[in-house]
């Protein structure tokens, strides 16, 4: 889990030792951190230019705050929760988001993807492209919610941050978190309802028969993967389970469906903490 008790010991030490001068500390702490920046931008902004550009640029802050943070007030990482929110929050839209997409208009577009059936044999040879072609679709649909509901959803539900502390990154009570995390499920969950064969099987569409017109249209590259490449382990294996409990069956169904998107590393991820660190003000940044 992201906010192990030993990990967040463990940061202080970096910490403690990053602000003496000691840059290997710094590159530790940073990379340590950078992967689930990483995976929450890319969940946001659904583009993988863009999550490198907020991961980047939220390090930078971070590397440039470092000098300020009180373990008094938080710990590192709902410090770092916090940065990272409130600055995708305010970064650039994504191309998708330029798209102005909405649930109507997304899944007017997906039932105009023409099905095409496939043998036992094309069903083996592009099981992996099927799956892309699942992620990506349901990427899709988070991206129907505005910013702000997305980032409730990612922050309460997929990785399941502790609700007090997801409350305090959007200033307002655990109980006030609750109902609006609440009603953003049901926006989420009655549209997936509605069209969505993965969580109801009187939906016609399936997946695996838009497979082979998502590569004829390039939405699904079966030989550079969006999802499926740079990936260690699910996202559902990076929560914090036993933060939240589940209000309902119901809930558990939909949230497994985005819990099983891979949890993405970075191509060459230490391109970034590099060029960070190799700035030749690095130390003037750090207000040491």
């Amino acid at each position: 889990m992201h906010d192990k008790v030993s990990k967040d010991e463990s940061d202080e030490n970096l910490i403690k030792t990053a602000k003496s001068g000691d840059k290997i500390a710094l590159a530790s702490l940073l990379m340590r951190h950078q992967t689930f920046i990483y995976n929450v931008a890319l969940k946001m902004l659904n583009d993988i230019e863009c999550a490198r550009d907020v991961t980047q640029e939220v390090l930078i802050k971070v590397l440039t705050n470092l000098s300020k943070f009180d373990r008094g007030k938080a710990k590192f990482t709902t410090w770092i929760y916090r940065i990272t929110k409130n600055h995708i929050i305010n970064f650039k839209k994504s191309p998708w988001e330029q798209a102005s997409v909405s649930f109507e208009n997304f899944f007017d577009y997906m039932e105009n993807v023409p099905d095409k059936s496939l043998s036992i044999e094309e069903e083996s040879e592009l099981f992996d492209s099927i799956e892309e072609a699942k992620i990506t679709c349901t990427s899709g649909m988070l991206m129907c919610l505005d910013r702000e509901q997305r980032m409730i959803y990612i922050i309460g539900d997929l990785f399941r941050i502790e609700q007090k502390v997801a409350a305090d990154l959007f200033n307002t009570s655990p109980q006030n978190f609750r109902k609006r995390l609440s009603r953003v499920r049901r926006d989420l969950q009655q549209w997936m309802h509605n069209k969505c064969g993965l969580v109801n099987k009187s939906n016609p569409c399936r997946c695996k028969s838009k497979t082979k017109a998502l590569i004829a249209r390039g939405e699904v590259d079966p030989v550079n993967k969006k999802w499926l490449s740079g990936h260690k382990e699910l996202v559902q294996e990076r929560t914090s389970h036993s933060m939240v409990s589940f209000e309902s069956a119901k809930d558990e169904l939909y949230d497994k469906i985005f819990q099983s998107h891979p949890y993405k590393l970075l191509r060459n991820e230490h391109e970034i903490i590099n060029s960070i660190l190799g700035h030749e003000e690095f130390t003037q940044l750090m207000n040491l």
